[in-house]
């Protein structure tokens, strides 16, 4: 009996070796390396063989443009990350942790999607768990196959069978193929199998969805090889305390990689929301302090979201800086700019801030609205519930000029705000006459805190 091959695969970026390392050569990371017995049989009786075909070089010039052929996913948020609509041929990789609702997303697409033969691949749950979360989304496809496999083998020869449009493969880590020893959800299998399902992809002009999972740190588990095999990664995100779900573009071959789709979850499923803006302003009987709305820029679509700030008197000496759905650092360095712009004595004072709604904004417009709640905690004053922000501070105090601010007051003035503080650098090229809301330019925190108090 022959004796078992034994590798080291690098966690990060894959590479193999043939002993440990400590320090990979080719990511540089350290302690990536894990072993695992391979064995490569020499007939390989599983996976998709890619028919043989000759393939010739041709000059740039020669080669003609063709618009994608694109499948309506009959999902507006869906479409709008992918930009557009599933690719022919195109293999897309949705990760995010345990139980935010991946597969409830890709079965709820997958039944929406009527006129399509539809395969989905579970190797997590059996078929009665998936019918049960049918039901619970009220929805019925007639089109839509339910295949439980994990073996590459069995999968491709039931695709012959049912000649699917999409497959919908749950997940990526569960799957397996006999040209490997090495157990299910291994760097060498998770390769192995998703090589497959590409070139299956790229030859029959079938679009593939995998699901995969996610490491501690956040980031898709396997090889980071995988990313780059498919043409679009999809994170799927949100605070599980929260109904909000955000379906981020990380990657995308034919897209933008700055869109997001935003799915509020339901007892009946995924309800997607047309105009978020709505959702992240709570609705207050009275004016309190500590409360600003900013005017932000998700992937090309403005909101308007709630930035809360709490600033009181340090109870135990050392003040507490504390930012959720914000960057702390970025928080503490607009600290310092009130500190020593404008004389705002808040050293001894704990500062929170909270984005509501769960989100998790890194737009640099945010940064006015961050001031001012923090300025009206402090002066124990409120903000009028009719005025919003649009801007970025410098380090010297000065309000800066943020891109696409038409799109931003046009979003404000379309939920009803009388008021938009922005950048005086910002009124180039703005017609106010044509606008509705007042739209007030400043050019120094000092000049807001006048100006609002």
């Amino acid at each position: 009996m022959a004796k078992p091959q034994t590798v080291y695969f690098c966690q990060n970026c894959g590479n193999q070796s043939s002993k440990w390392l400590g320090k990979c050569p080719a990511c540089g990371e350290w302690n990536t390396y894990q072993e695992e017995v391979i064995s490569k049989s020499s007939d390989r009786k599983g996976g998709y063989q890619r028919p043989e075909r000759s393939s010739r070089p041709v000059l740039i010039q020669d080669i003609s443009l063709e618009k994608e052929n694109r499948i309506d996913t009959r999902s507006a948020e869906f479409n709008r990350v992918l930009g557009g609509g599933l690719v022919a041929g195109s293999i897309v990789l949705i990760g995010g942790e345990p139980g935010i609702g991946k597969s409830t997303l890709l079965l709820q697409v997958a039944l929406n999607m009527e006129g399509h033969r539809i395969l989905y691949v579970t190797g997590e749950e059996s078929r009665q768990q998936i019918k049960m979360r049918a039901d619970r989304l009220g929805l019925n496809n007639p089109d839509c196959y339910i295949l439980n496999e994990t073996f590459s083998g069995e999968i491709f020869r039931h695709i012959d069978e049912v000649k699917p449009e999409l497959i919908v493969i749950d997940s990526i880590q569960t799957l397996h193929t006999d040209t490997l020893e090495s157990s299910a959800g291994s760097i060498s299998q998770i390769r192995e199998t998703a090589g497959e399902l590409q070139r299956f992809a790229k030859s029959t002009l079938i679009p593939v969805v995998l699901i995969g999972h996610i490491t501690k740190e956040g980031s898709l588990a396997g090889p980071k090889v995988l990313e780059h095999m498919v043409d679009t990664v999809l994170q799927f995100e949100g605070d599980r305390h929260y109904g909000f779900r955000i379906l981020r573009s990380v990657k995308n071959r034919f897209g933008s990689t700055s869109e997001l789709g935003i799915y509020e979850m339901q007892s009946g499923g995924l309800r997607e929301v047309s105009n978020p803006s709505e959702i992240l302003l709570s609705q207050r009987d009275e004016e309190v302090s500590g409360v600003a709305i900013a005017a932000t820029i998700e992937g090309q679509r403005p909101m308007l979201v709630e930035t809360q700030a709490l600033v009181s008197p340090a109870a135990y000496g050392t003040p507490q800086r504390s930012s959720t759905g914000f960057d702390l650092r970025r928080m503490n360095m607009l600290l310092a700019v009130l500190e020593k712009r404008s004389g705002v004595r808040i050293s001894a004072k704990d500062v929170f801030l909270n984005i509501a709604g769960g989100l998790r904004v890194d737009d640099p417009a945010i940064d006015l609205a961050v001031v001012a709640s923090v300025l009206s905690s402090a002066e124990d004053a409120a903000i009028g519930n009719n005025v919003c922000f649009a801007a970025e501070v410098g380090l010297s105090g000065e309000i800066r000029a943020v891109s696409r601010i038409e799109s931003r007051i046009l979003e404000a003035e379309k939920l009803g705000f009388e008021k938009i503080f922005i950048s005086g650098f910002n009124r180039k090229g703005i017609d106010l006459k044509s606008k509705k809301i007042e739209v007030i330019p400043v050019g120094k925190v000092r000049d807001l805190m006048n100006l609002l108090f």
